[in-house]
């Protein structure tokens, strides 16, 4: 005799739940918790009680007021004298501060979508007791709800804080900034701005500001590619020179270049700075050797823009080329030994051992991380802010010099005399858009993700 195999009971929809379940189970779907406290479950119950008896207070007295007031960020646009009919007299009624209203409209907006996420979870829970009374199983207590918690569900205990940050600190900056390119808030309106869709996008693409952001566009994308390529191949050089066999003292060598990589980013550079200067180190060096006359401009506002772009990219080598070599000498360790030998024995040289065995594998392990670098270079902020400030300026450009990047475009557009925070948040839009796009294309090019 075969024993019948019992069948799992189907899943209840939310409609045979409405129809089927107890007044509790039904009172649930307008009261939350109602169904968790009829059957005990005490903490779940009065945690989803409380929660939505407080968002609907909130509603009530200030997340309504905040949302209505989203379509226009505030009634009044300028400083206005009116008369008080009821005291008499003239009062000065101030500007609408769009900054908070926009901030804390975006904030009840979140507030909403986790609310609504909270009764779902509600009736999820409600649900899944009336099919465990339905079927005739245990429901839960709450001391093995709360025990849950921490064993089966602690992975959910542990992350409501780190969403409840990511919320706070992450998800609502970022889209406060995107709000912000579709606004007129700039030097002009400090205080009160108003919705004016994708005007801003208009200026930047082609407006006033094309003239800026396509060469720096392409001076971006250049400084990115230049700077990866050259950190990277040199790197791999410099580990495969201090692997070498006739190389002694391999981890003294390799701890040097850690020590430039280790030093801070930004003492590095300001000493560069002073070194690369028009009266600092270097061209006192060249000119007491007789290599030169008089002294060059480097870097200052004085200087070639091909000639500060070029001196940026040898010193991104200096601080990037340590993290290559590092990554490279991991690679070259691990690398199989027996296709070096072999391809020895058939008569291949140094070079050609490079070129078709360790280059080829050094660049399948470490494609991801050079694409992470190469978006990392396009907000590279540090190296052109510290050692150039964009210098040298270029009258052609609206706010940015010729070795500015995109991103510290922005920094100029936002921290300097024009304060276009509308057309700084434009600009964080399109280099996320750019940044991203890039990646993916990468990515999906490489043989890491091929072979996934």
């Amino acid at each position: 005799m075969f024993r019948k195999k019992k069948h799992a009971a189907p899943e209840a929809t939310f409609k045979e739940v409405w129809s089927k379940g107890n007044i509790a189970t039904k009172l649930s779907f307008f009261i939350m918790g109602s169904n968790a406290l009829a059957n005990k479950q005490w903490v779940k119950g009065i945690a989803l009680l409380l929660a939505e008896a407080a968002f609907i207070v909130w509603l009530v007295f200030s997340g309504i007021s905040a949302i209505s007031m989203m379509s226009s960020l505030g009634p009044i646009k300028s400083k206005k004298v009116v008369y008080d009919s009821a005291q008499g007299v003239y009062i000065t009624k101030q500007p609408s501060n769009s900054v908070l209203i926009l901030l804390f409209g975006l904030l009840a907006i979140i507030v909403c979508i986790a609310m609504v996420y909270l009764y779902i979870v509600n009736l999820r829970s409600t649900r899944k007791n009336y099919e465990l009374e339905r079927d005739g199983k245990h429901i839960l207590t709450n001391k093995e709800e709360l025990a849950n918690l921490f064993d089966s569900r602690l992975h959910d205990t542990l992350m409501t804080f780190p969403i409840i940050g990511i919320l706070c600190f992450t998800i609502l900056p970022t889209i406060f900034m995107i709000s912000m390119a579709f606004t007129n808030y700039d030097r002009q309106h400090p205080i009160a701005f108003s919705w004016t869709g994708f005007q801003a996008f208009g200026n930047v693409l082609s407006g006033d500001l094309s003239g800026t952001f396509f060469p720096v566009l392409g001076w971006t994308l250049v400084w990115a590619v230049a700077a990866t390529a050259t950190t990277f191949f040199f790197g791999v050089l410099l580990a495969l020179l201090i692997e070498s066999k006739g190389i002694k003292h391999k981890g003294f060598w390799r701890t040097i270049f850690v020590i430039v990589w280790a030093v801070p980013q930004f003492v590095s550079l300001l000493m560069m700075a002073q070194f690369l200067d028009y009266q600092g180190a270097l061209n006192n060096i060249l000119m007491n050797i007789g290599w030169i006359s008089h002294p060059l401009h480097f870097i200052d506002s004085q200087a070639s823009p091909l000639v500060a772009r070029i001196t940026v990219i040898i010193v991104n080598m200096w601080i990037g080329i340590p993290v290559s070599m590092l990554v490279s000498t991991a690679i070259i360790q691990n690398l199989p030994t027996d296709q070096i030998e072999a391809a020895k024995i058939d008569g291949a040289n140094a070079l050609q051992v490079f070129k078709s065995i360790t280059f080829p594998q050094i660049l399948f392990v470490m494609a991801p991380s050079l694409i992470q670098q190469f978006i990392g270079n396009i907000n590279n902020f540090n190296v052109i802010f510290l050692l150039t400030g964009g210098a040298p300026m270029n009258n052609k450009y609206n706010g940015a010099g010729s070795t500015d990047l995109l991103v510290t475009w922005l920094y100029n557009l936002t921290f300097g005399q024009e304060q276009r925070y509308n057309a700084s948040a434009v600009l964080g839009i399109l280099i996320f858009i750019i940044s991203a796009v890039f990646s993916l294309i990468a990515y999906r090019h490489t043989n890491a993700f091929k072979e996934g």
